[in-house]
């Protein structure tokens, strides 16, 4: 009996070649991702790796880590979301009248933005999910809508500054325990233990993938690839505490990275997400109730965007008419360049957040060596471009 379950664990291991073939647009966007980020380490004269650099990437681009979430259902089930940018904008403005003007508790205030966000995206939802209207469609009218309302509730102004306590979220850093001179001990300690806790995990899921006869990669592939993810979180870990230690919006970002992630990967409405941008139909007559998964991944969506609306209107320290102009279009692009397939059904939430991570760091980049905003824009289609043949490119040759 010993001899034949250790025969069946054995046939689950498939070679390297074959295990990074099954998972070539994960990997290749990873690597692209080190790629462009040594690039421009080179080619900034080491000043993309600089602390107080990396420390301005995080706070720069954590919005569109957050959306790019609840944009990966959405697209997964099928649809699109072109007004999270305009939903973003009105978020901080609710955010300013009631924290500037009104003087309301930063809690209560934050969920009010909340709800409202859940509230537009709940709108959008029931025109798309019950009465059959294209997302686009409805979307763009939403874009519209309430970009127009952000213009009204402000008067066309701006409206700050924000409590202190408000702008925690968004500017603030985990306190120091002390104990390390230069050195933010809490959050080189947290640095430490987030690769053992990513290492368990991944471990656990191997080996409950091999007892179910599902395909694993090589243990020397597996622990090697590990030894690098550990050894690049402990190196932007270091490199952030040796500065003012790791940001608040950076927690707040890994724990919702961690609770998507279980959502979509081990959780019964994940796989009806994936099943109804695969088969609506199909999923449909197996007596899921396609609408309501529709409907909720809007409402998903409104909630984060919400959520990065109070971050970045609170970032700029002022509710600003133009907040969140184009910001669709990146958080989109993250998603697609991350894997996420147009015809919906497919992508992942490591996908999404590399893709973002990608369009930040170039942003990031293509800023500190000077280029102007039409180049930086011209790299952006085309890197998203290439990224959507890759994925036709694979597609069509498997």
């Amino acid at each position: 009996m010993s001899s034949a379950n250790t025969t069946t664990e054995e046939s689950n291991v498939v070679s390297i070649s074959s295990y990074l073939r099954s998972n070539i647009r994960e990997y290749g966007m990873l690597l692209a991702l080190v790629a462009i980020m040594l690039f421009f380490q080179v080619y900034t004269g080491g000043i993309l790796f600089a602390p107080t650099n990396l420390t301005n990437l995080v706070l720069q681009n954590s919005f569109i880590v957050i959306m790019a979430l609840g944009m990966l259902l959405v697209i997964v089930a099928g649809h699109i979301d072109l007004s999270v940018g305009s939903i973003v904008a009105f978020v901080g403005a609710i955010a300013a009248i009631l924290t500037v003007q009104w003087g309301w508790h930063p809690l209560l205030a934050a969920i009010v933005c909340l709800a409202v966000g859940g509230i537009i995206g709940a709108a959008q939802g029931y025109w798309i999910a019950y009465h059959r209207i294209p997302s686009f469609i409805v979307t763009l009218a939403g874009m519209l809508v309430f970009r127009g309302l952000t213009l009204f509730v402000l008067g066309g102004k701006n409206i700050g500054p924000f409590p202190r306590d408000f702008q925690i979220i968004s500017t603030g850093f985990l306190p120091d325990i002390g104990g390390i001179e230069g050195l933010n001990t809490t959050s080189m300690i947290i640095t430490i233990l987030i690769p053992l806790v990513m290492f368990f995990l991944s471990w656990r899921r191997r080996v409950v993938n091999q007892s179910h006869g599902i395909d694993v990669e090589p243990l020397s592939f597996f622990v090697i690839q590990n030894l690098l993810v550990t050894a690049a979180i402990l190196f932007l870990g270091y490199k952030l505490s040796s500065n003012r230690g790791l940001p608040n919006v950076l927690i707040v970002m890994l724990v919702l990275i961690a609770f998507y992630s279980f959502i979509t990967r081990r959780t019964t409405i994940g796989r009806r997400i994936y099943a109804l941008g695969g088969n609506e139909k199909a999923t449909k007559l197996s007596g899921i109730n396609t609408e309501r998964l529709s409907f909720l991944t809007f409402v998903n969506m409104g909630v984060l965007a919400g959520l990065a609306g109070m971050i970045i209107a609170t970032r700029l320290n002022s509710a600003t008419p133009k907040a969140g102009v184009g910001f669709e279009l990146d958080v989109i692009a993250a998603c697609f360049i991350g894997g996420a397939s147009a015809s919906g059904g497919v992508g992942k939430i490591t996908g999404a957040v590399i893709g973002a991570f990608i369009m930040g760091v170039m942003n990031n980049g293509m800023s500190i060596v000077g280029l102007g905003i039409d180049f930086q824009q011209m790299v952006k289609g085309l890197v998203l471009l290439a990224a959507v043949f890759f994925d036709v490119y694979n597609k069509n040759k498997g």
